[in-house]
């Protein structure tokens, strides 16, 4: 069975360890996301954006996968859409069974942010989904989202304040110097703007782009009040590096089960080391 990400991120925060969120793509990477957290009983969340959801896969058919993979395991699994932008979308796809998401309104000026998000969270309240929200702009490219550095915002503490009691979300995207995709030059996280939201801030707290951080900041980070980390970049790049490496090796393979292999080889060894950084091993 589906679940909300509810318990598992308030667990999470209890107890100190971060929830992994792994964006998938396709049947293989929600196969070796599944498979490796139940074998490491570690809680998960299997998140998607639009252009998976959506445009690739299909709404129906990730839920219906997703449903498959919880009735063989016995670890929390919730689906997640990630980065959603269109309330109507977000409501389709909670009465098909998503029961956690990510509204984005955070292009938009601060009281549109609240009236957009509180919207769906009266929505999705309804029906046992959980909602997060994202206060601050984060650099990188997301799905068809790209901000440049300069447009990049942190979030302000006195604002995350108002923000969470005006929507009544569930959990919060913080912006403290994590970027989407591939950093240019070394990331540099604003510990002491996240120490100062944690401390006013009592709802689990999100950290995106987590990609390309070195392990020591994300550990840090979740020490301090992070129980969600989200995982994208990371899993796409060694899936296809290995994908690659097999035509290079085998030019006339067209055998998909057999390509797809040393590319699911290659996400399972992240799956595994994200989850020892998150610290979500053997929780459950």
């Amino acid at each position: 069975m589906l679940l909300s990400s509810r318990e598992m991120l308030l667990k999470a925060q209890r107890d100190g360890y971060a929830v992994p969120a792994f964006n998938i793509h396709n049947m293989e990477t929600l196969q070796v996301v599944v498979e490796t957290t139940e074998a490491m009983g570690s809680p998960v969340i299997i998140a998607g954006t639009p252009s998976t959801v959506e445009s690739y896969a299909g709404s129906v058919y990730i839920e219906a996968m997703a449903q498959a993979a919880a009735a063989n395991c016995h670890v929390p699994i919730a689906i997640h859409m990630d980065h959603f932008e269109d309330p109507d979308v977000i409501k389709k796809n909670i009465l098909i069974g998503f029961k956690s998401c990510m509204i984005d309104a955070s292009k938009h000026v601060f009281k549109e942010n609240i009236a957009i998000v509180k919207d769906i969270v009266e929505y999705a309240h309804r029906y046992d989904a959980v909602v997060e929200a994202e206060l601050g702009v984060l650099g990188g490219q997301e799905d068809n989202i790209n901000v440049s550095e300069k447009d990049a915002m942190y979030t302000n503490p006195a604002d995350a304040v108002e923000f969470v009691t005006a929507t009544g979300i569930d959990s919060l995207a913080v912006a403290i110097g994590t970027a989407h995709g591939l950093y240019k030059g070394e990331p540099k996280l604003d510990f002491d703007r996240l120490k100062e939201i944690r401390a006013i801030v009592d709802i689990p707290l999100v950290l995106h782009g987590a990609s390309d951080v070195p392990d020591h900041l994300v550990q840090k980070a979740i020490s301090m009040g992070i129980c969600k980390v989200n995982v994208a970049t990371d899993l796409k790049i060694p899936f296809a590096n290995a994908v690659k490496a097999f035509f290079v090796e085998n030019p006339d393979a067209s055998d998909p089960r057999k390509y797809m292999t040393p590319g699911k080889v290659a996400m399972e060894a992240v799956v595994r080391h994200k989850i020892t950084v998150c610290g979500s091993a053997n929780r459950y």
